[in-house]
Order: structure tokens, then C-alpha cells, then sequence
């Protein structure tokens, strides 16, 4: 999560979001959690300082794929998954989510939740890509398609 996380902020990412889905594996509570979160935003805050940028993302604590589905906010919401239309099918929009899953992906169960709240299925290439490649991926893909947000 730590790479992820120094790579999101240094491609420009505004907000990241740790999600807890079904095959979520680790699952940290209380004080192991509060460290976590406070050591994810010393990476953010690293990872500025590493490419010049002024602004640090906010790191929110990991919540439940099914509460953090609702409450996504964007003119664009993808769900990154192996059957779907290339991501630069779609047209630039003016705010952008991203969905990605955990190891061994999500539950189809969870797809379909996910769908149901307006995500959009996106693929980035012929190859599932590690939890950790896949923002990483999307966001240089969509940076690419459409520059900063």
C-alpha cells in the first residue's frame, strides 16, 4: 500500500481511499489502524516533498467497499476489471474515481454493487496487473488520456 500510495500522490491524485472488500486480506483495528493511517500520510507528504508538489493528498482511513461505493463522488466512476472497454474509450471528465480491488480481485457480488452505483467498467490492457501496478497503471493511463485534474 505504501508504493501505491507514494505513486498515487505523485502522479496527482487528490484523495485515496483503503478499502476493506471481501478478499481483503489484513485488516487492522484501533491503535494498529491510527499508525497505519498516520504512516500512509508521512508517505503522501514524502512523496510531495520527493516531486515538487505543494499539495498533499488526503489520506482517508479504510472503510467498507459498500460504504465507500455510495459515498464516491465523481463525474467519472471506474471499476478497473479484466472484461471491459479500454480505459481511453471514455471521454475526459471533469473529476475521476478509481475502483481497484485486492489480490485475487473483487467478488462478483462486489462488481455488481458497484455498477448499480454508477461505476463503469474500464480495463488497462490485456494483463490482470498485482493491486499495487494497477493504480499506478490507471493513473499514468489517465493522465496521459487527459492530463492533471
Amino acid at each position: 500500500m505504501d508504493w501505491a500510495i507514494q505513486k498515487a500522490t505523485e502522479l496527482g491524485v487528490s484523495e485515496i481511499t483503503p478499502i476493506f472488500s471481501e478478499r481483503c486480506e489484513v485488516r487492522l483495528k484501533d491503535e494498529r489502524a491510527d499508525k497505519r493511517l498516520l504512516h500512509w500520510r508521512q508517505v503522501a507528504i514524502s512523496a510531495c516533498e520527493q516531486c515538487g508538489r505543494s499539495q498533499v493528498p488526503v489520506i482517508h482511513p479504510p472503510v467498507l467497499l459498500a460504504d465507500w461505493i455510495k459515498q464516491a463522488r465523481a463525474d467519472l466512476k471506474l471499476v478497473l476489471h479484466p472484461v471491459a472497454q479500454p480505459l481511453e474509450s471514455h471521454a475526459k471528465p471533469a473529476s475521476l474515481a478509481f475502483l481497484i480491488g485486492p489480490e485475487g480481485g473483487l467478488t462478483d457480488a462486489e462488481v455488481e454493487l458497484s455498477h448499480s452505483a454508477g461505476f463503469l467498467p474500464a480495463r488497462l490492457g490485456p494483463r490482470v496487473l498485482r493491486t499495487e501496478t494497477a493504480p499506478v497503471v490507471a493513473l499514468a493511463v489517465a493522465q496521459q488520456l487527459w492530463g492533471d485534474f
